[in-house]
């Protein structure tokens, strides 16, 4: 103890001057308020209290002076005791750091007084939790990192030029021991809906969120200075003070007390359990997928070893834990044999020894994509230019197999993608646009430049100039026209069909970020020149490839070209119709200046004056399809000053032009920081940056990659055991799941409305996994952005109230003896069903036919049809949605081909419209519908259905015409086909 000097008390350095002088006048102002009041009423006015009743006389004669004077004096004195009240709420809560302070009753405005003086007078002492261990008789020597609850700059770490033995000490545990000094952290206050927890601080403070464990067994049971005590790993509260492990950083060192090397109950604070608590923390994207991944590994780890051994899959138990049951209690009180693993640390386990068998879920390389997941727009852009790519996949795959679903990062990327995706923004972008060109054009009017665009939660702004007061309807103009509004249930009942003949009028439309209120949008055609972007170079290619991706996927352009310069070739692979690349700025500029003659040749023959009034009305439609450079590299003098000369025209061109770095001559310019913040200069914007960084648009790039794979994966194992065998015809289910369509449960038990969805969500998950689910995986796949364990474990708890019991009493949802939560034997899921008959008709020849009408009667619609936005992500990394629409597929077209067989062409007609009722985009199903519709010999119905087909195919935005196959098919059944389309009748 002798080398080492322990420094004094250090006053927190994020508290200037003003700060101290501020806390002063506050502590002088409570003093005078709460001690001066009372004493100037009662020296000048006596006290309030009056020595008798007062009579009837009193209370009706008139007012005088002095009465009037006694109502003001009773008044003052209520005041008073309601700020006084207020001053003791606002210091209990600062003191003991229990968050959010209760309300006084009446008194807004005195609170809000009180709170701000109460802040001030506090930060003058080390921190409102410092007053605690005063209190409690622990002495601080040193703060490593300081906790204010009321100070909201970030936390800062000791400099470096500290102590150097001391700085030693904190990395030498047994030194530390040696000094008799050890490590707290004090538990912050919730900020807003954040509340600190064990694997947050275990994250920040020891690197790994996994040793939560270690800070739960130092502190279990420990009296804490609100009197309560740590019983649950995943409970702790504001102003706790946790003693932490001797290598713990971002903490405060204090000395040891006598009593501080133990707890009450006598166990060391070295004595790390090796077991692991059920109540773990997982708060974050990255943690949830982290321990889904290490519960998955798991998983895979005890079927191999039930295989090798021989055990048969766990049905049910003799004692099965029912989750949220009463009379048998939650998870965690289960024996500790009976403890499933929430995860395994890393270092007890060498990479070396990590299963072999595919996790079901798949953790990133690169974290949880969240640039994506917030890039609504993008996202559904992204989606629809899959869906288009699978849709292809399906023509071109063999009997038996699915699609290729994307794995690893790919998968994470598009988990993403489907929870960010807003297809009803993107469609009111883009019929409200092309309605509003039609309603213009129909008045003989031209459409107004429009430089910004808002897009908030139920409406759509247009920033226009000039201002025009006058916008056709349904929009409203605001602020003396200078805004053109749509509500987003404007153009109810309205098709992309409806506008089928119009064009896109602002196809250079594309998000730059959001604000607080929504999404802004910025058309590259208004500029009528160069825009600059300048910034970091990390942070500006990823602005510039989230320009480029949204340009060519969104849904509110038609055709259009653009160029990359700087980029990957792979990039080309998301849109290869619209995207170039190329290698330098000077390969591109003979395209680009030889299509801004073509477009100054089409103003001058059409007659329009601009390129906005040959959009509105129709006129050599070809020739305003627009042309845009994105250039993630600055270009060189020569080439700046040649680029610049074609942007800079005086009036719209049909083009535009946006490369980094500082150029002269550029139109606009706009700043994004280092920290995505993003300054669109004389636009006025500013905005979180839209980003995708290259580790984002890579797994982009491989899931288009993926998608353009045209050889099918075999689904199904011939080794796999067949499906169990669903409830026999005379017995009830207990619990009917649906799948086959539009999402049905039926359930005995009620259920609160405003839980359906989250309860929905995880019941169809644990229904898809007939095998059983583990907690930490359930978690990371229902709730991706992170759960608390008893967050999760609640919602499955109020899942099993909801399915009941069975019919012998038995739960229909249950733990099972290694932890997993599964479905009992009297819950049907329609999905299994129709695997079970479809492998009976396999196993009975002489039923085939039979097994899959029954099979095909369970199918109602889309596959898990009205699915509600943000929800069932996972079905990315899952092989479910592929392997459903395949087999659903495939049977159809089989029994359709028996049917047509056997000579029964109505059958094959029911056959093929019960396959298409799940996979309406499968266009063999259609060929199937036509050959025998046609066999059927009626004419009219032939034609009804290649209406139909033809109908399909306009009604989706990203479908250009049907396949060459179905149109030669279409061409033999009814040549007359073409010339009734032209006639318009279909």
């Amino acid at each position: 103890m002798s080398s080492i000097q322990r420094p004094p008390v250090r006053i927190d350095r994020g508290r200037s001057t003003g700060d101290v002088l501020a806390g002063i006048l506050a502590m002088a102002a409570l003093a005078a308020l709460l001690l001066g009041v009372p004493f100037a009423l009662l020296t000048f006015f006596g006290s309030p209290i009056p020595h008798k009743l007062p009579s009837t006389e009193t209370l009706t004669q008139r007012l005088d002076a002095t009465a009037l004077m006694h109502v003001l004096v009773i008044v003052v004195w209520l005041a008073w005791i309601q700020l006084t009240a207020c001053v003791l709420v606002e210091a209990y809560a600062g003191i003991r750091g229990v968050g959010v302070p209760a309300r006084v009753p009446l008194a807004g405005g005195p609170q809000a007084l009180a709170h701000r003086l109460v802040v001030a007078a506090l930060l003058l002492f080390t921190a409102t939790t410092a007053v605690m261990p005063v209190i409690t008789g622990v002495r601080s020597t040193h703060i490593q990192q300081h906790v204010t609850p009321q100070h909201r700059e970030p936390p800062r770490t000791a400099e470096p030029a500290a102590d150097q033995d001391q700085g030693q000490s904190q990395d030498n545990p047994a030194l530390m021991e040696k000094n008799a000094v050890r490590k707290i952290y004090r538990v912050r206050p919730p900020a807003g809906r954040h509340h600190e927890s064990l694997w947050e601080i275990a994250e920040k403070c020891l690197g790994d969120g996994r040793r939560y464990r270690e800070i739960y067994s130092l502190n279990k049971g420990k009296l804490q200075p609100d009197g309560t005590r740590l019983t649950m790993a995943s409970l702790i509260r504001p102003g706790w003070v946790l003693d932490m492990p001797a290598d713990a950083t971002h903490v405060e060192i204090i000395d040891k007390g006598p009593h501080d090397g133990q707890h009450e109950h006598g166990v060391p604070h070295s004595q790390v359990p090796g077991g692991v608590h059920h109540h773990g923390y997982v708060n974050t994207e990255q943690q949830a997928v982290e321990a889904a991944r290490h519960a998955a590994q798991q998983e895979a780890r005890d079927d191999r070893a039930d295989r090798e051994a021989g055990r048969p899959p766990i049905d049910e138990g003799p004692d099965v834990t029912v989750p949220g049951d009463p009379a048998q209690g939650p998870p965690a009180q289960q024996p500790p044999a009976q403890q499933p693993p929430a995860h395994t640390p890393r270092h007890e386990r060498p990479p070396e020894q990590e299963p072999t068998g595919q996790p079901s879920v798949h953790a990133p390389a690169f974290g949880w994509p969240q640039e994506l997941a917030v890039a609504s727009l993008l996202a559904a852009g992204l989606l629809a230019g899959l869906g288009r790519r699978r849709r292809e996949q399906l023509w071109r795959r063999a009997f038996g197999t699915m699609i290729a679903r994307p794995e690893g990062e790919a998968a994470t990327a598009e988990h993403a993608l489907r929870l960010g995706a807003d297809t009803e923004a993107t469609r009111l972008l883009d019929l409200g646009l092309r309605q509003m060109s039609a309603a213009l054009a129909a008045d003989d009017r031209t459409l107004p430049t429009v430089y910004g665009v808002h897009l908030g939660a139920d409406s759509l702004d247009l920033w226009i100039a000039p201002a025009d007061r006058n916008p056709p309807a349904p929009w409203q103009e605001y602020d003396n026209g200078q805004v053109w509004r749509l509500s987003m249930t404007a153009l109810d009942g309205m098709a992309t069909a409806d506008f089928a003949d119009v064009l896109a009028p602002y196809p250079g439309l594309v998000s730059i970020g959001t604000n607080e209120t929504g999404r802004i949008l910025v058309d590259l055609e208004a500029a009528h020149g160069l825009i600059a972007l300048h910034g970091p170079d990390d942070v500006r290619r990823a602005v510039l490839a989230a320009v480029a991706v949204e340009l060519a996927t969104n849904r509110w352009s038609d055709h259009m070209r653009i160029t990359l310069v700087g980029f990957d070739e792979e990039l080309a692979l998301v849109a290869p119709d619209r995207i170039r690349v190329v290698r330098s700025l000077a390969e591109a500029l003979p395209e680009l200046e030889g299509r801004s003659e073509e477009v100054r040749q089409a103003l001058a023959a059409s007659g329009a004056d601009s390129v906005l009034t040959g959009r509105c009305r129709g006129v050599f439609g070809e020739a305003w399809m627009p042309h845009y450079l994105i250039m993630a590299e600055p270009p060189t003098s020569e080439e700046a000053e040649r680029l610049v000369a074609l942007a800079r025209t005086g009036q719209r061109m049909a083009a535009g032009y946006i490369v980094a770095g500082d150029t002269p001559g550029a139109t606009w310019t706009w700043d994004v920081a280092a920290d995505g913040r993003l300054r669109a200069g004389v636009l006025g914007f500013d905005v979180d940056a839209q980003l995708v960084p290259e580790p984002h648009y890579r797994a982009v790039v491989e899931l288009f990659r993926t998608a353009g794979r045209t050889e099918g994966v075999p689904y199904g194992d011939p080794d796999d055991p067949p499906p169990a065998t669903p409830l026999g015809g005379e017995t009830q289910p207990a619990v009917d799941i649906r799948l086959l369509g539009p999402i049905e449960i039926d359930a005995p038990e009620p259920l609160d409305e405003s839980r359906r969805a989250i309860c929905t969500e995880v019941l169809v998950y644990l229904a898809t996994h007939s095998e059983g689910v583990h907690p930490t995986v359930l978690g990371g796949a229902v709730w991706p952005r992170g759960v608390s364990a008893s967050v999760r474990d609640a919602t499955v708890a109020r899942v099993a109230d909801w399915l009941g019991r069975d019919s012998r009493g038995r739960p229909n949802l249950y733990y099972d003896e290694r932890g997993r939560i599964r479905l009992g034997s009297e819950v049907r899921v329609d999905w299994e069903t129709f695997r079970w008959l479809i492998w009976r008709s396999a196993a009975e020849p002489a039923s085939e036919l039979a097994y899959m009408a029954y099979a095909l009667d369970l199918v109602r619609g889309r596959l898990m049809d009205g699915r509600p936005r943000g929800r069932y992500g996972w079905l990315a990394s899952e092989d479910f949605e592929y392997e459903a629409t395949a087999r659903v597929a495939d049977v159809a077209h089989r029994l359709a081909l028996m049917k047509l067989d056997e000579g029964d062409a109505r059958g094959a007609v029911a056959a093929a419209r019960a396959g298409l009722r799940l996979a309406e985009g499968d266009e063999g199903l259609w060929r199937d519908l036509l050959r025998a519709t046609h066999a059927t010999g009626d004419a009219a119905q032939l034609r009804d259905v290649v209406d139909e087909l033809r109908g399909r195919v306009a009604a989706d935005p990203y479908t250009d015409q049907m396949q060459p196959e179905t149109e030669a098919l279409v061409d033999e059944l009814l040549p007359q086909w073409r010339g009734v389309a032209a006639g318009g009748t279909g």
